[in-house]
């Protein structure tokens, strides 16, 4: 059984190997190296008769290339999800403004996630008759600060005084 160090340092030389894979076949080099490989494949054709081993070369290469690329691509696209999402996150906390209830909302299920889409819309909705788009930050300010503005409106001007203003 490996021990702690020998799986991190596995680990890494696979992080090293998966990142410069990534990134060498992501280059016009690489592409301009498949191309030229196709086309190779394709004026040779005529020297083999265009047989099924003929075939089942280029079938075979493109299968491996995009059966190991697919594991590839996603372990790339992972690893910069996450730190997307810890960029955001960091974000989301550092401002006063912001709702700690979207911190780790790519953990939550679809049925969440929807659940705070309506939320939000709800928000949205509320918040478009602002003057001031930071004057609330969750539904319950933007329903009282609604309410309270309507109060408002809805009283004679005398008992206006006693409220304070919500600009």
């Amino acid at each position: 059984m490996k021990n702690k160090t020998q799986k991190t340092a596995d680990h890494s030389i696979f992080e090293k190997l998966a990142l410069k894979v990534t990134q060498a076949t992501g280059s016009t080099s690489a592409f301009l190296i498949a191309a030229l490989i196709v086309v190779i494949w394709l004026v040779t054709g005529p020297i083999f008769n265009y047989s099924d081993t003929w075939q089942l070369v280029i079938n075979t290469g493109t299968t491996i290339v995009t059966f190991l690329m697919v594991f590839l691509i996603q372990k790339s696209q992972n690893k910069d999800a996450i730190a997307i999402q810890l960029k955001l996150n960091e974000l989301v906390a550092a401002h006063e403004m912001a709702s700690n209830r979207l911190v780790s909302v790519e953990d939550m299920t679809e049925p969440e996630l929807r659940t705070l889409q309506k939320y939000y819309s709800k928000l949205a909705a509320l918040t478009s008759k602002e003057e001031n788009l930071q004057a609330s930050h969750s539904i319950e300010e933007a329903e009282e600060i609604h309410k309270l503005k309507k109060d408002i409106k809805d009283k004679p001007a005398k008992t206006l005084k006693n409220k304070k203003s919500f600009r």
